[in-house]
């Protein structure tokens, strides 16, 4: 049999999933971070607005308080840095919507304004992982200025409020580390450790391993990123790569491993305690850098084209189909088409359903909160932050759920000018979102992404060739420890990207059949060799001994 070339399993075209697209998951372990950051950093200035009569200025000072959603899974010497570019793209986006709205009054320049905004927006923070929520609040913010009424001179003002506000927004988000500066790379490694834990308990084999393996490497490749942008290393440091080493040999040999003693180490971690002492031996425990094998920035952005056209084209589609409806409000069909653009057509698919859901329903809280929310300006601001913390707590159980929130947050925000109809913000509201979730998603279909195969073979190259290096210094009699050690991470990374590479693919319209066969076959004999490579290091028990050469001290 010819396993070099098998039978390709996948049709050019795939169902679009309904099964699962509502179903609401376990929360975020930090859902509380983003939830408490952004209430403390939207209610001091809003606050004071209210105290100074300007309440119609918080759209600017919104904008910059909303950058406290970011980089809360981010070690904290990676967040300072992370932070500020976030701001500053913030920043420039609503420079460029502020100055855009100064300058013409053409509702269709402002919407292709905005639609190209979104594209670069979406790209940027696809491109350098920022994480949720991604490029939706930046694309909310620059679309809402362009329809605000604006002129040159009061542009410096905005955007000094909302760089103050970012300023705070940093601080927020910083100030946790006074308490616990260790703690995101702690959670990381705790849940590289619960991932590997639950791939154990398979043994490698029956119903559903694969995906737990998959699962657990995403965990562990996780975990080496954040640690290794902690900067210089540390006592902690080093204990929490020893424990993802730890991860790593439980995925390589789940059978010999001990899920319990994973767990047990990654409920110490959720504390402030000494980080556990996990031995290993003498020669691997020098070895324990990691290996950075994150591709440059101009190296994702390639890929991601066909997600750049996808979203501008739908973004200003959706727009202009608002404005031939006569809806005051394009941005809203905007932001809409811009939220909906995900990896694939399938998962398109389901955060437009989650979208539509979660704003029709959204709307209708909206409708029973209105009548208090107008009582006072100050109960229209406290009512703002309650729906900015529940969406926090609910969005990352499912999309939709946050949605039901953030709509309701989004309507009370156009009224800090002065109140509204109600009825009328409503009605424009679900049409806006129809409108911008059907046209986006027209959008996404017509623009096919038939490089996505083409990315699966040279994800498929990676892993052989990784596994290939690998297998020659296993060859050797006496093999560097470094360059073995090195070699293991770059098999282990290059796996983790073939199956995430393959999942995005299989979710794409239009394209030749993958080779899905030769993905799994990859896969197969790219792990038996990280088996194979850890237990020559002395990580796993030699076959038929039971016991393996450890270093224990701490």
């Amino acid at each position: 049999m010819n396993s070099a070339n098998p039978t390709p399993a996948s049709p050019p075209a795939r169902r679009l999933p309904l099964a699962g697209v509502l179903r609401v998951g376990r929360p975020s372990e930090i859902w509380f971070k983003p939830a408490l950051s952004v209430v403390a950093s939207v209610g001091p200035p809003n606050l004071t607005l209210l105290a100074l009569g300007r309440l119609d200025l918080a759209m600017y000072t919104m904008a910059g308080s909303l950058c406290a959603l970011y980089a809360h899974n981010r070690p904290y010497a990676a967040r300072a840095g992370a932070l500020v570019w976030v701001v500053l793209g913030m920043l420039g986006g609503l420079a460029v919507a502020l100055v855009a709205a100064s300058l013409t009054g053409s509702a269709v320049v402002l919407v292709t304004v905005g639609a190209l905004l979104a594209a670069a927006q979406k790209v940027l923070c696809d491109a350098t992982r920022v994480g949720p929520p991604g490029n939706v609040v930046l694309t909310f913010v620059s679309s809402a200025s362009l329809f605000a009424p604006q002129t040159l001179d009061r542009v410096p003002g905005h955007l000094a409020l909302a760089a103050a506000t970012g300023a705070w927004a940093w601080l927020v988000c910083m100030a946790p580390a006074l308490v616990r500066p260790h703690g995101p790379e702690r959670r990381a490694t705790a849940g590289a450790l619960r991932a590997a834990a639950a791939y154990a308990d398979t043994g490698g084999a029956g119903e559903g391993y694969a995906r737990a393996r998959a699962a657990g490497y995403a965990a562990v490749q996780a975990a080496w990123q954040s640690l290794l942008s902690t900067g210089a290393p540390s006592r902690t440091r080093r204990g929490l790569e020893r424990l993802v080493i730890r991860a790593e040999v439980a995925l390589a040999a789940p059978a010999e491993s001990d899920a319990g003693r994973l767990r047990a180490w990654a409920r110490v971690l959720r504390g402030t305690g000494p980080v556990p002492q996990a031995g290993l031996p003498r020669a691997a425990a020098d070895e324990l850098l990691g290996v950075d094998a994150a591709r440059s920035l101009w190296m994702r952005l390639g890929p991601l084209t066909p997600l750049a056209v996808r979203t501008a084209l739908g973004c200003a589609l959706a727009g202009y189909a608002s404005l031939a409806l006569g809806i005051g409000r394009p941005y809203w069909a905007l932001v809409t088409a811009a939220s909906l653009y995900q990896a694939n057509i399938a998962l398109t698919w389901s955060r437009a359903v989650q979208r539509v859901v979660g704003n029709v329903v959204g709307v209708l809280v909206f409708a029973a909160v209105a009548p208090l929310a107008h009582l006072d300006q100050a109960v229209l601001v406290l009512c703002c932050l309650a729906f900015s913390f529940g969406a926090e707590v609910l969005i990352s159980r499912n999309y939709w759920l946050g949605s039901v929130c953030v709509t309701p947050m989004a309507l009370l925000i156009t009224e800090f000018a002065g109140f509204q109809e109600p009825g009328e913000l409503m009605t424009e509201r679900v049409v806006d979102t129809v409108v911008g979730a059907l046209v986006g998603f027209v959008a996404a279909v017509a623009v096919t992404n038939r490089r996505a195969g083409d990315r699966v073979e040279r994800a498929l190259t990676s892993a052989d060739q990784a596994r290939e290096q690998a297998a020659r210094l296993l060859s050797e009699p006496d093999p560097d420890a470094s360059a073995l050690e090195s070699a293991r991470r770059g098999l282990a990374v290059a796996l983790v990207d073939l199956r995430a590479t393959a999942d995005a693919a299989a979710g794409e319209w239009w394209q030749r059949a993958l080779p899905q066969e030769r993905v799994v076959l990859a896969e197969q004999s790219g792990h038996r060799t990280l088996a194979a490579t850890a237990r020559r290091q002395g990580l796993l028990p030699e076959r038929g001994t039971g016991t393996e050469t450890e270093d224990a001290r701490p």
